[in-house]
């Protein structure tokens, strides 16, 4: 079984092929618990999303800000498992047959075994792996089973990142680059900020075949809108988990609550600010 590396490509470039860029939502596998988690991840992309990040929750996260630390700790209470994870993937695919990718540190693979866990997303339809604290360096194992596997190999880049790096880092990449919009950790913001369209322009620079995807900081059609402007892709997390977390106790509320900002979002990237 191969992963779906080949759909995340065909989606971003459909994407670009339509004068837009993509909607790429996160969620927190196990949030509020596995089944709600996959529910979730129904409604964005019913709501509009072309691709979704599946977190693997983590105790000690190192780019999470406090909304998906939040959100992660109620998973890893009720006992979320890679298993629950790669559930969460092939349930989500099955179910939409849209490209679904897991955000993961390193530490959890690393302890599961590198070759069984590519196996098994590729098993479950994933597209890839967003892998934020992987120096790339030191992402040769990985690499060469996620090639084994079809599976594309995100990596982040940021806007301390040198020129010399970032054509380092997007030469072992594919699928395409997580661009974190500023130094710092995930969570919505007032502006996304100037650093991420030099960021993107540089980016490019590097690797002009590779889409690049900016994350940290969007949360509304505007900052979409903003965003749309200069990148392949836009990316939003925080914003979706706030509204699950704001609707905690009623599950059809916070379908309907994702579902309606997946769909907002979506106009954003459409250049409908």
């Amino acid at each position: 079984m191969t992963g779906n590396r080949q759909l995340l490509s065909d989606t971003l470039a459909a994407a670009k092929a339509e004068g837009r860029s993509a909607l790429i939502a996160y969620l927190p596998a196990g949030f509020p618990t596995v089944d709600g988690g996959i529910d979730a991840i129904k409604a964005v992309f019913e709501g509009g999303a072309d691709v979704v990040e599946v977190g693997l929750p983590h105790s000690d996260p190192v780019l999470d800000g406090p909304v998906i630390q939040t959100a992660d700790d109620i998973a890893l209470r009720g006992g979320v498992k890679i298993a629950g994870v790669m559930r969460t993937v092939r349930e989500a695919h099955q179910a939409t047959g849209k490209p679904v990718l897991v955000m993961t540190y390193w530490n959890p693979i690393d302890r599961y075994g590198v070759e069984r866990f590519t196996a098994e997303l590729a098993e479950a339809g994933g597209a890839g792996c967003i892998l934020p604290d992987l120096p790339v360096q030191e992402s040769a194992l990985w690499r060469e089973h996620a090639e084994k596997h079809d599976l594309a190999t995100v990596f982040v880049v940021a806007p301390s990142s040198k020129d010399a790096r970032l054509k380092e880092i997007t030469a072992a990449g594919s699928g395409f680059v997580y661009a974190a919009s500023l130094m710092g950790v995930t969570g919505t913001r007032a502006s996304v900020g100037a650093q991420a369209q030099d960021l993107v322009r540089r980016t490019r620079a590097a690797r002009s075949d590779l889409p690049v995807c900016v994350g940290l900081g969007v949360s509304n059609r505007a900052q979409a809108a903003e965003v749309a402007g200069f990148a392949d892709g836009v990316i939003v997390g925080s914003a979706f988990v706030q509204r699950m977390l704001d609707t905690a106790d009623d599950a059809d509320a916070r379908l309907k609550a994702v579902r309606e900002l997946a769909a907002d979002l979506a106009e954003g990237v459409r250049g409908r600010a």
